[in-house]
């Protein structure tokens, strides 16, 4: 996707004003394939970084070893190595870790292309951070090191061999417990898939079914039908939660006005914002900003 790659040593994206810092991914040249593998030392210290940022691209993060926390859209998530977590674009995250240890997988979503399913799969497994049981983590790490090891030492069609793992990657993930479920319809599961990944955007000023409806290419009726069929839930109700969530990020994670929120949010009036917002929240937008990020809750996996 155009935006979401830069060659190495680019300046970080200058986020607007009052905005967190958007991250892209580093690539090796202009066309080089948007994928990249690696520790937490050879990727860099960008990979644990400490304050709140938001990313253009997947992150997987299989966490070997360390203490404190990862925080991921203001909520404080315990380290319990050995771990797997997903940051999807768009998410807000950083650590408050000691000694952090493990494997960052990097990729943008073209590197999806052969396997859009996985969008799904990886939408769900970013709700929360995984724990990892003995044979589990053995599978990860060996797959984490091939990858790694493809990534810098492959030759002819490393292309493929990088894409072929990364989806056994994402689907043995996905048949953590808590995670396999029932498989909806192939149509159903691609445009609930699409929904949930233009919804999830960095980017997005898409606010309404109709206009996600239009943006995939099916009816609106069809698109409320395809979404309750993939996730179980109404596609309104998916889009008032990522507008709330996206309005939690800019009021915990900028110094913009309520007024400039709601904009941004796709709300033309601020007091119907504020309306919204305390319905969705119970609180309203300032008294959020003032309490949302006081005591963040702490989630044991």
């Amino acid at each position: 996707m155009r935006g979401t790659t830069v060659s190495p040593r680019t300046p970080c994206l200058q986020p607007k004003a009052g905005e967190l810092p958007l991250h892209r991914l580093e690539v090796r040249a202009p066309d080089a394939l948007p994928f990249a593998v690696g520790t937490f030392d050879t990727i860099g210290p960008m990979s644990r970084a400490s304050f709140p940022h938001r990313h253009t691209f997947y992150e997987i993060v299989f966490v070997t070893g360390g203490t404190g926390d990862h925080i991921v859209d203001f909520t404080r998530w315990e380290l319990a190595p050995p771990q797997l977590a997903v940051i999807t674009p768009g998410q807000v995250h950083h650590w408050d870790a000691h000694s952090l240890g493990g494997h960052v997988v990097l990729f943008t979503d073209d590197f999806l292309l052969d396997h859009p399913a996985d969008r799904e799969t990886l939408r769900r497994l970013s709700q929360q951070p995984w724990r990892l049981d003995e044979r589990a983590a053995e599978k990860t790490a060996w797959l984490v090191t091939e990858l790694d090891v493809e990534f810098r030492c492959g030759g002819q069609s490393t292309d493929s061999v990088l894409r072929a793992l990364m989806h056994v990657l994402i689907v043995r993930a996905g048949r953590l417990p808590g995670l396999a479920d029932a498989r909806p319809p192939a149509r159903a599961k691609a445009v609930g898939a699409e929904f949930a990944r233009l919804l999830g955007g960095p980017d997005l000023d898409l606010w309404s079914v109709g206009a996600l409806a239009e943006r995939i290419g099916v009816t609106p009726g069809y698109l409320t039908e395809a979404v309750k069929t993939a996730t179980g839930r109404t596609a309104a109700q998916l889009i008032r939660e990522a507008r709330t969530r996206e309005a939690k990020r800019f009021l915990l994670g900028s110094n913009l006005s309520v007024r400039q929120v709601a904009s941004r949010v796709g709300f033309a009036d601020p007091a119907y914002f504020c309306r919204f917002f305390r319905r969705e929240t119970g609180l309203s937008p300032g008294d959020f900003r003032r309490t949302g990020d006081a005591a963040p809750e702490i989630h044991h996996d």
